[in-house]
């Protein structure tokens, strides 16, 4: 293997791919990125067996990207490659296998040899496109991942739980996250008709978010065992959580007693200054409702206590004291990203759903805390 590249072409890529590499994989391939080198292309890929991403760079006849001296491919490790390839000082970087896996990289004035694995011993990734496929706006698809993720379980006790749960039917998509405390549904229309149950692990999520082209659409391929996102020449492809997903949809109340209409960043100001004083660690904030006022307050024994009339725009409903996670409720009105939300309760016991006014395709959901103070 013998290639020429442009340093900027090339350090993206690493970059990007590098993103599905585990820190203490167990195998020591997957602790690279693999390198194949073709007449008119170059594959890199990287993989922690649970999500891989694999980008091609091709050749730009508006300028110079690469040229192949040799066809071949190696795998370096990853945190390697890339410092290597961010610290020379150089715009064209060149690639060579002198004996074996030893690979010299260079570019004036410096030259790196570094000991590689020769890619026979990187595991098989199966990147077969599954027939069922569809495309959704990357705006939109960042959204889903944005305001549903944030609400799946951090703790393995539960894995299905550590996932979104994506389900489509009779044209509709439907995304709901939970760690059992509170819920994030989002609902978009498809243009096709498909029909899956799948659960995807949120942090798959979270780099494919990251990965995302500001422009266009993604294009998703599904089956029963993966699921692949397209965007440009990038392939990100990530394994689904085993198991059924809870049923969800009996948690979301149909009928709430009172709704509070409120600007979003007062709402998040209110809760980031009570949720200074926190129990145990927490921050339990209590929201009592009048036709009058809106009160916010916090205490603690240890602490102290605080209290904060609400600016807010409307008030329907009895008198309500309501308590919950100062953190969960700062959480779903941050990722609505709106200007103004409703919160609407049922009681002071009950799940309450915060939407937004403009776009009531999105809930959250949020159980109360019970508090004796």
């Amino acid at each position: 293997m013998n290639f020429k590249i442009s340093k900027k072409v090339i350090y993206t890529g690493l970059v990007t791919v590098s993103r599905a590499i585990s820190a203490n994989s167990p195998l020591p391939a997957l602790s690279g990125i693999k390198i194949e080198c073709f007449k008119n292309k170059l594959i890199l890929t990287g993989s922690n067996t649970d999500i891989s991403i694999q980008t091609s760079i091709e050749k730009n006849d508006d300028e110079f990207t690469f040229d192949v001296i040799e066809e071949g491919s190696v795998v370096i490790e990853a945190k390697y490659i890339i410092e290597i390839v961010r610290k020379i000082d150089s715009n064209v970087i060149d690639f060579a296998i002198i004996d074996g896996s030893l690979t010299k990289i260079s570019g004036e004035p410096a030259e790196f040899k570094i000991n590689g694995i020769k890619a026979m011993d990187y595991p098989n990734i199966d990147f077969n496109k599954p027939a069922q496929n569809f495309k959704i706006n990357a705006d939109i698809m960042r959204a889903i991942i944005s305001q549903t993720t944030f609400a799946a379980s951090d703790k393995e006790a539960r894995p299905i739980l550590t996932g979104v749960n994506f389900v489509a039917a009779d044209g509709v998509l439907e995304c709901v996250a939970t760690d059992s405390f509170r819920l994030a549904k989002k609902i978009i229309n498809l243009n096709v008709d498909h029909n899956f149950n799948i659960t995807i692990p949120a942090k798959s999520l979270d780099e494919v978010e990251k990965i995302i082209d500001r422009d266009g659409d993604v294009e998703i391929a599904v089956s029963d065992k993966k699921i692949q996102f397209y965007f440009g020449t990038t392939l990100v492809q990530t394994r689904l959580i085993d198991g059924k997903y809870p049923d969800t949809a009996r948690l979301i109340p149909e009928e709430f007693s009172s709704t509070l209409i409120v600007d979003a960043r007062d709402m998040l100001n209110a809760i980031d200054r009570a949720s200074f004083i926190k129990n145990d660690g927490i921050p339990v904030v209590k929201l009592a409702l009048t036709g009058d006022e809106a009160v916010v307050s916090s205490k603690s024994q240890e602490v102290g206590s605080s209290v904060e009339k609400l600016l807010y725009e409307k008030y329907e409903g009895e008198p309500l004291t309501i308590s919950f996670s100062g953190k969960y409720v700062y959480d779903a009105i941050r990722f609505l990203d709106t200007p103004q939300i409703s919160i609407e309760f049922t009681s002071d016991m009950k799940p309450f759903v915060i939407k937004s006014r403009e776009d009531d395709a999105t809930i959250q959901l949020i159980l109360p805390v019970r508090t004796y103070n």
